[in-house]
This record gives structure tokens, C-alpha cells and sequence, in this order.
């Protein structure tokens, strides 16, 4: 008999309080008989599981049972407070609640050692929150989604989505969604979107796709080697950017060879650094570089005419 199945048992009653014999054979696809004698293992085993009869009967756990360490350790019963604070990186709403409703059942201490803010500086907290519940509702709802989506080159364009899942990557959310404009699977990225509208109009939960659900190499451009140079004097930066094995130093200069996606955002990463960078590989971005240097340089000429 599959251990899992006696702690999925133990989970279900926990959440809906009482449930019905059939109802759990039905639930975990097995016989009737067979859950009487998983309820009999969970009762041998210390869990307080009992049966009832008649009128609004049904199997049952006591009065405010506490998962104790029979089922989770200290260090798992951490590790899941310490899952759900993380939420707050989101930002989910209403963490505090679940947080404290979590420590009274597993009897947990206080403990505040870790706190996680990942809304952007200069933004208002509470609008990002909100920001996020709509999102993360429109997932979980299957309900279509609507803004005005602002792309690398400032160019926007209203879309209307199917929302997936929300991915944070290098320090940016992003949302993964099926475009109905381009009929294909996006990445948009949170920041640029605006105005956002959550419609009632819902749809059917998309199938998986082969491979990895996304790719943001494959999402925002072809990847390509290249090699970069700094002085130490721009070090910080280089090291909050890029991993350690593909940073060289060698006592003048920083050196990182590394495959990135060959979009807008690497040009103004490149360019943001002025002439404290040297592209060592591939000719060709040291080229576009070069143009988007010169188109500047009109720009702000005949800006001062």
C-alpha cells in the first residue's frame, strides 16, 4: 500500500474537516474496504482518526489535532514557514495570516530572521501587491487577462492573455501566457505591463508542452556567446550580475565569458557601463554597439540645433 496515500488522507481531512468512506475511495481511486484499512493504519499509528454514523457522519480527525513530529520534523516544519514567508516576495497577500495560523498548529516559536522584499525602489508597495493578487487570481481562476504592453523598444500594444505562471528571473517578474495576438506562448514582463484588465471570460487549462514549460533564452532572443572586459573600478557591478565561473580576474582587469540572449536589455547593459567595458567577442555586437552609439550621438546633435 503506497505510504503517500495515508498522508494524502491525512492532509484531505485536515482541510475539509469530515469526509465520507466513499468519498475518499473515490478521491484516491481505491476501494472502500481499502480506505477502512488505511484509517485503521493512521489509528494504529497515533493519529486520532475516528468514525461516526448516521446523519452528518463521516470519518474525522479529533478536535485540533497538531501535526506533530511523527509526520514532519522540526526542520520541515520550518522549511514550510519559511516557504510561505517567501511568498511574500510576490508579493502573496495575507501571508501574515497563514504564517501565524501555521506556528499555532505546528507550535513553532516566533522567529523573523528572514524578510523578503522583491517590489522595485521607488514603487508603491501596496499597487504592487494588488498588482500581483489580480495575476495570480487570473491563473489560478483561468480567466483572460488584458494590457497595454510596453516592449524593449517603448513600442506598446494592447494584448489579450491567457495567464500561465508568473516567473521571476534576474531580478525582474515575469508573466508566461499565451498570447491570443500572436497565437503563441509570451513572456511579458511585469514591469512594462499597464492597465491591466482581468475579464470574465475563462479557458481550459493548457495542456503541458514538451520540454521545459519556458525558456526565457528562447523566449526573448538567440543566445550568444561573448566576452567582456572592465576595469576594477566597475568590480560590484560585474559580480551582481554574473556568477563567479564565468568572471576572470587577473589583477588589471575583469574578464567574463559568458551566452546571453541577444536583445534590447544587453545593448543598454553593454552601453550603461560607457567606457569602462570593452567587447572582446563577437565582432558583430561590438558593431551594433557602435550604431546605437552613433545614433545617439545624431540624436543629441540635432536635439541642439
Amino acid at each position: 500500500m503506497p505510504e503517500s496515500r495515508l498522508f494524502k488522507i491525512l492532509y484531505y481531512l485536515l482541510d475539509k474537516g469530515t469526509a465520507t468512506a466513499p468519498e475518499l475511495a473515490e478521491r484516491f481511486e481505491v476501494s472502500v474496504r481499502t480506505i477502512y484499512r488505511d484509517i485503521d493504519m493512521l489509528s494504529s499509528a497515533g493519529i486520532p482518526v475516528y468514525t461516526t454514523t448516521g446523519h452528518g457522519g463521516g470519518i474525522h480527525l479529533v478536535d485540533n489535532f497538531v501535526l506533530k513530529k511523527s509526520l514532519l520534523s522540526e526542520q520541515e516544519m520550518q522549511d514550510i514557514l519559511i516557504g510561505v514567508q517567501s511568498l511574500s516576495a510576490v508579493p502573496y497577500p495575507n501571508t501574515d495570516g497563514v504564517m501565524s495560523k501555521l506556528k499555532a498548529t505546528f507550535r513553532m516559536p516566533e522567529s523573523d530572521w528572514i524578510e523578503i522584499d522583491f517590489s522595485r525602489w521607488g514603487s508603491i508597495a501596496e499597487k504592487e501587491k494588488c498588482f500581483f493578487e489580480r495575476l495570480k487570481r487570473s491563473i489560478l481562476d483561468q480567466q483572460e487577462i488584458q494590457f497595454l504592453y510596453y516592449n524593449t523598444l517603448g513600442e506598446g500594444s494592447r494584448r489579450r492573455c491567457q495567464p500561465l505562471k508568473l516567473v521571476y528571473k534576474d531580478k525582474a517578474w515575469y508573466l508566461y501566457a499565451f498570447c491570443l495576438k500572436r497565437k503563441d506562448y509570451r513572456l511579458f514582463r511585469i514591469s512594462r505591463m499597464k492597465e491591466l484588465l482581468v475579464s470574465e471570460q475563462r479557458f481550459k487549462k493548457h495542456s503541458e508542452r514538451k520540454g521545459p514549460v519556458f525558456s526565457l533564452m528562447e523566449e526573448m532572443g538567440n543566445p550568444i556567446e561573448i566576452g567582456l572586459s572592465f576595469p576594477k573600478e566597475v568590480s560590484y557591478r560585474v559580480y551582481d550580475t554574473f556568477e563567479d565561473d564565468v568572471i576572470k580576474w587577473d589583477g588589471q582587469e575583469i574578464r567574463v565569458n559568458v551566452t546571453l540572449p541577444e536583445t534590447e536589455w544587453l545593448y543598454g547593459f553593454i552601453m550603461s557601463f560607457g567606457n569602462q567595458v570593452s567587447i572582446l567577442y563577437p565582432l558583430s555586437l561590438k558593431e551594433k554597439i557602435i550604431e546605437r552609439y552613433k545614433n545617439a550621438i545624431k540624436h543629441y546633435e540635432e536635439d541642439t540645433r
